[in-house]
């Protein structure tokens, strides 16, 4: 019984729209009505900027982490992953904002940070060095998911490994529009690094 109660918590953490909340409480606009329309903390920098946008981001980050940790905490017997996976799901399609979420990249870090902060290091190391090559949030994300099952793998954990390819998977089918926009030239780069 604990399991699923643990996992309601899980997806309800993950459902808490941080950028719908910021822009509606400290702004009083939908965030969703600008910009990419999207919940997560690269749109809230483009609309809001950057003092909302570092605060979604971090939200966002510690509710996957806290869905691991509350997993090690109360079911130690499972795979925290699995958990923190289910947070994802919950950004990515928010029970609290119509399942129209984020697009994965800031709570499948904070998972990641939960269970292994060396990894999660690696990761911000490796998206703020694409970030400052490439200019592009998105392609950013998607590259650092990448390192990061190649990191896993190398480490030897085959769990980590597995959960990191299936939040990257995520990564990419959500980015699956700014794929686009990067090969047709028309994705918007950062102009603050």
């Amino acid at each position: 019984m604990e399991y699923i109660i643990l996992a309601i918590i899980a997806y309800i953490l993950g459902s808490i729209p941080s950028g719908l909340l910021v822009g509606k409480l400290g702004y009083g606009i939908d965030i969703r009505e600008h910009g990419s329309g999207n919940l997560g903390g690269t749109n809230t920098f483009r609309v809001l900027g950057k003092k909302a946008g570092l605060f979604v981001t971090i939200a966002d980050i510690l509710k996957g982490t806290l869905a691991t940790v509350l997993a090690v905490l109360f079911v130690p017997d499972i795979n925290p992953l699995i958990f923190g996976i289910i947070a994802v799901i919950g950004h990515m399609y928010p029970l609290f904002a119509g399942f129209r979420g984020g697009k994965a990249v800031a709570t499948s870090g904070g998972v990641i940070l939960g269970v292994n902060p060396l990894v999660f290091a690696i990761m911000i190391a490796t998206f703020f060095l694409m970030l400052y090559l490439t200019k592009y949030v998105s392609l950013s994300s998607m590259i650092t998911g990448i390192v990061s099952m190649a990191v896993s793998f190398f480490l030897g954990d085959i769990g980590l490994f597995i959960v990191i390819t299936l939040l990257t998977l995520f990564v990419v089918y959500r980015h699956r529009e700014n794929i686009k926009r990067i090969r047709n030239k028309t994705e918007p780069k950062i102009t603050w690094m």
